[in-house]
């Protein structure tokens, strides 16, 4: 297994998209969809501090974040990472993207190439993701990316596992 942090941060391209490194001149236009631990940012001030506490689990080998670049405008239309269970050879995959760029393709290629990068570059043999019940959007994406579901969850989440990994 290969964790982070990398001597290089890795950056992902498709077609469309880039996965980059979140830049401090990208994080005014991520403040609406900036969390940390579940807890939104509502400031400039709270989304930068939210990114250092990110870039801080990267470098001690936690987590993954990128931002999904627009590969037009290299704009930031969201983020996607691995958030918990590097070291156990797993990876939570969470996900957001701001709300005009939805029903555009952008997290479906994103996801595509985190999962690649989770299994061929880091040597995941799990990847799961947690979304509420009400994430309609969330769960097709999930089921259309050979996710299936595993658990209901206490608060009103689903877990779902990335089915075809062994």
């Amino acid at each position: 297994m290969k964790l982070p942090p990398y001597d290089i941060f890795p950056s992902l391209t498709s077609d469309k998209i880039s996965l980059r490194q979140v830049q401090t001149s990208d994080i005014k236009d991520l403040i609406e969809i900036s969390f940390y631990d579940s807890i939104q940012a509502t400031t400039l001030q709270q989304a930068v501090e939210m990114q250092a506490k990110i870039n801080r689990d990267y470098f001690d080998g936690n987590s993954i974040h990128w931002g999904i670049a627009d590969k037009l405008t290299n704009k930031i239309v969201g983020t996607c990472g691995y958030y918990r269970g590097l070291d156990k050879g797993e990876g939570e995959l969470g996900c957001v993207l701001l709300p005009q760029n939805m029903g555009q393709g952008f997290m479906t290629l994103a996801i595509q190439l985190a999962i690649d990068f989770g299994i061929n570059s880091i040597g995941l043999k799990r990847i799961w993701a947690i979304t509420t019940k009400e994430n309609y959007r969330a769960i097709k994406l999930l089921n259309r990316l050979n996710f299936i579901k595993v658990a209901d969850l206490s608060n009103d989440e689903i877990e779902y596992e990335f089915k075809t990994i062994v």
